[in-house]
């Protein structure tokens, strides 16, 4: 029982207790080798320093690692917060769901001042108030309960449109009728009209 516990004790001290050779700036070397049992070695002392470095290096990534899985294995952790947003959900813009958004007339209706006013549809036949000439470039106005006179000329609108205040000295005051005109054409509108039936206009509906 003595014996076993003194070669513990030997073995602990043997293991513990010697000098660093690191410490004493030498390293040992194993019986049999030229030079005796211990050398101090520059070579020899870098390298084993260098296994050192890898080792500890090996023990913090390892450390490393462990704190990170103990991170993830948190029950508070959301782990959704890490995932990358798609490139599309950056860009994609969200509009309200709006009646009429974005919508342009399909057919372009004209009417006279009894005429709703409106995106006009096949189901709806409203009168389309965004009107637009390709051939001018004007948007059309139009004005309720007036008709245009007799007398009126290319020449009248190319000059005075869109200023009011010119223009009324060729309106004339109709119930039920919609005077509308743009630089270069004009037209008095009575009843719901599609404006695909007159083939002389240039009118357009400009609703985006």
């Amino acid at each position: 029982m003595a014996k076993d516990l003194e070669e513990l004790l030997d073995e602990v001290e043997s293991k513990f207790c010697r000098p660093d050779p690191l410490r004493l700036g030498m390293v040992e070397l194993p019986k049999g080798c030229s030079g005796g049992g211990i050398l101090s070695n520059d070579r020899n002392r870098a390298e084993a320093k260098e296994t050192l470095r890898s080792t500890e290096t090996c023990k913090k990534e390892d450390d490393l690692d462990s704190l990170i899985n103990e991170i993830f294995e948190e029950p508070n952790f959301d782990r959704k917060s890490f995932k990358l947003k798609s490139k599309s959900s950056g860009n994609t813009s969200v509009r309200a769901s709006v009646p009429g958004l974005g919508k342009s007339c399909s057919p372009v209706y004209l009417g006279g001042s009894a005429a709703p006013r409106g995106i006009g549809t096949n189901t709806s036949q409203r009168a389309c108030d965004h009107l637009r000439c390709i051939a001018c470039d004007f948007r059309i106005v139009s004005y309720d309960d007036y008709m245009w006179d007799k007398s009126c000329d290319y020449l009248f609108f190319r000059n005075n449109m869109p200023e009011f205040h010119k223009l009324k000295t060729k309106l004339v005051k109709k119930k039920g009728t919609r005077a509308y005109a743009c630089q270069c054409s004009w037209r008095t509108i009575e009843e719901l009209t599609d404006l695909q039936t007159d083939h002389q206009l240039r009118w357009v509906c400009g609703k985006h």
